[in-house]
């Protein structure tokens, strides 16, 4: 067992190019990692839980009013952030295959950066790292139930069998799981991977076929806040929950 297997991975990837167009008017002005959620942008909440289990490097690509997260992240006080410009839109793929260089030979976690979720019993991520098998998995997605997700309305992503196991809804089908934006990813998953914009899915697919595409079931709160409305339902709820202080 190597030291990233048993202690989780030390380096991850948040991704923060995108244009967040479903987020507009706010996104005109503000990249959405940048957008703020109980006082505090999103991404700091991605860089928190990921300091909170050893992650000491952090790549961020960037793209859309990229100066504002750059200016922000250089005064970061944790882990040590890394920027992966990205001159034209690469899409989830491209953004990692691009940053594979700056996030090495072992598996890593990628976030989405408007991402947000709170812990269940125990720490989403250090379950995520407990539940990891390098020997049977390309990637581990993190799930979370369609039914109770703050601010969803989509038909799901997955069907999970009872040993983790992946599979695609089909379409037309309700899924009862959808992805949650937090991933653990072996980077031998993007072997092959065209150039220039992809999907994550390209890799997904791939991992589907060989059936190594797992995925964890978050038991806490996870919030949808891709729109002005599900950012505005995942404050009501901090609010309401927290109201004396900011939830870390």
């Amino acid at each position: 067992m190597n030291a990233v297997t048993a202690k989780g991975p030390t380096r991850a990837m948040i991704l923060a190019a995108g244009k967040g167009l479903r987020m507009r008017p706010i996104t005109d002005t503000t990249p959405k990692p940048m957008v703020q959620l109980n006082g505090r942008p999103l991404i700091e909440h991605a860089l928190d839980r990921l300091e909170a289990v050893g992650v000491t490097e952090v790549v961020v690509n960037t793209h859309h009013l990229a100066e504002q997260i750059e200016a922000h992240l250089k005064k970061h006080k944790g882990a040590r952030i890394r920027f992966s410009p990205e001159a034209e839109l690469l899409e989830t793929g491209g953004g990692v295959k691009q940053a594979l260089p700056l996030l090495g030979e072992d598996p890593f976690f990628v976030v989405n950066g408007d991402a947000f979720w709170l812990n269940g019993p125990a720490n989403a991520l250090q379950r995520m790292i407990g539940e990891w098998d390098p020997e049977k998995m390309d990637a581990l997605l993190m799930l979370h139930s369609t039914v109770v997700a703050y601010g969803y309305d989509g038909h799901g992503d997955f069907q999970c069998d009872a040993d983790g196991k992946l599979v695609r809804r089909t379409e037309g089908e309700l899924a009862p799981w959808l992805f949650a934006g937090v991933q653990i990813l072996d980077p031998a998953i993007l072997k092959g991977a065209p150039d220039g914009a992809f999907s994550l899915n390209w890799a997904y697919d791939r991992s589907l076929e060989a059936e190594r595409l797992y995925g964890m079931v978050h038991d806490g709160e996870w919030f949808h806040v891709g729109t002005p409305e599900g950012l505005e339902e995942a404050e009501r709820y901090l609010q309401v929950r927290f109201p004396e202080s900011r939830h870390r």
